[in-house]
């Protein structure tokens, strides 16, 4: 059974840091990416970033460019997300989510659909 557990949101001030934890289970990460994603209320689900698991590359949103970063342990089969220089605007769920596979573009790593398992979320509230 595949699990994905997010951790590590609360509530902070802008300007300050937090780091989301993604612990996975049930699945080898191989020919794989994991991403974060976010909703906030009222909106669509928005891409954050994301990390393909054999190359290690980068992909992020232009809005969290220079903020935040996507990390990875190989051992622990979990990945991060440090968040810097927090805005109030960055206030949503954050989920973490993992692809069947890995794609050619960076283009299909922003969509949704395009991840088959998802967590079950962690709350990250900025205030002004």
């Amino acid at each position: 059974q595949v699990q994905l557990v997010e951790s590590g949101g609360g509530m902070v001030q802008a300007g300050a840091s937090l780091r989301l934890s993604c612990a996975a289970s049930g699945l080898t990460f191989s020919n794989r990416a994991m991403a974060w994603f976010r909703q906030a209320p009222g909106k669509e689900r928005e891409f954050v970033a994301t990390i393909r698991w054999s190359l290690g590359s980068l992909y992020y949103a232009d809005s969290v460019k220079g903020r935040f970063t996507i990390s990875r342990d190989n051992a622990k089969n979990s990945v991060y997300l440090q968040m810097n220089s927090l805005k109030p605007e960055d206030t949503a769920v954050y989920y973490c989510a993992v692809t069947p596979g890995e794609y050619l573009s960076n283009y299909y790593y922003a969509n949704s659909q395009n991840y088959n398992y998802w967590g079950q979320g962690t709350q990250v509230t900025v205030s002004p």
